[in-house]
């Protein structure tokens, strides 16, 4: 009922009166006073007057269905869950992936408590300034082939960012947003799947948005930054977050149409990865390397220092720059 009450708000904008909203919602104005109130708590800004009414005056930067555009037809956010603290949202997506949730279900919240990214390493995301967010898709492709899909969530973050906010990030093959050598985000792609079929994809996304330096813990101060840092002012998460959403919605029919190159292409122009030294580790084993291109199936391709050109699979393998970017 409130989200009713905000909506013939935000489209009057101008005083209407409660007898008006209770009229057009057939409830009580004792109930429409008691909605709103309830809208102010969540941190709307609302205007009353005993002659004129009500008159919606400013939204608060919660990125959730309320305030996040989403074009209709669109499929990515048009299930959107937010929550004001989960353990993660990759968790709860898997777990409402597993019931039978929609294609495009996104899971947001304002703080995660186990946050984490690759390779089991934890992701501070406990303030409510970061954009941290989950989709689930339901893909028709092998499970062999879906790396490319975690290259197309990265494309649609920072063209968003750039789009959104002018803001020019690298890419950090497979899945690292970077902004001058420091972490702004990262991406972590799960799947269920059997031989030879999907049963679903979650992307993970997390992104540092309004956070001061001193909002990150001591020891990751030197290797993080966010959007704020970057633009010098606070920067609208749920406009970013529908930007993104609507981007990825692109690119991801991109790779249903198996338009991989054009999705690679439009990677290497923020990467980088490529053309640079990297440290290859796996298990026991290092290789020295120059990263050289990233194949039709997301694997990157470096040649490397011992003469044998690998190709690197993202999976447990971590990729590391010898000048300069984490």
């Amino acid at each position: 009922m409130k989200n009713q009450i905000l909506k013939i708000l935000k489209e009057e904008d101008k005083y209407i009166s409660g007898e008006d909203i209770s009229k057009a919602l057939n409830v009580s104005r004792t109930a429409v006073w008691k909605h709103i109130n309830e809208l102010r708590k969540d941190g709307y800004t609302i205007e009353s007057s005993s002659k004129k009414g009500y008159r919606f005056l400013e939204a608060p930067d919660i990125p959730d269905k309320r305030e996040i555009s989403i074009p209709q037809g669109q499929m990515i956010g048009a299930d959107i869950q937010h929550f004001d603290e989960i353990d993660s949202t990759n968790n709860y997506a898997k777990k409402i992936a597993n019931e039978g949730c929609a294609h495009g279900t996104v899971v947001v919240a304002e703080k995660q408590t186990t946050g984490r990214g690759r390779i089991g390493r934890q992701w501070q995301s406990d303030t409510s300034e970061g954009i941290w967010f989950s989709i689930v898709l339901r893909p028709e492709m092998k499970p062999e082939d879906l790396q490319v899909i975690t290259l197309a969530a990265s494309v649609a973050v920072v063209e968003a960012i750039e789009e959104t906010l002018g803001i020019v990030c690298g890419i950090k093959w497979p899945n690292d947003i970077i902004i001058d050598g420091k972490k702004l985000g990262g991406i972590l792609t799960e799947l269920s799947a059997e031989p030879g079929h999907v049963n679903y994809v979650v992307v993970g996304i997390g992104i540092n948005a309004n956070q001061d330096l001193e909002h990150f813990d001591y020891e990751i101060r030197q290797k993080a930054i966010s959007l704020k840092m970057c633009k010098g002012e606070t920067v609208s998460r749920s406009n970013l977050l529908g930007s993104i959403l609507t981007n990825f919605e692109e690119v991801y029919k991109g790779v249903l149409l198996g338009k991989n190159k054009e999705i690679i292409d439009r990677w290497t122009k923020y990467s980088v990865t490529i053309g640079k030294e990297v440290k290859i580790a796996y298990r026991n084993m290092e290789y020295i390397g120059t990263a050289q291109s990233v194949a039709s199936d997301g694997r990157l391709i470096v040649q490397c220092k011992d003469g044998v050109t690998r190709e690197i699979s993202a999976g447990e393998i971590q990729v590391r720059g010898l000048l300069g970017y984490t």
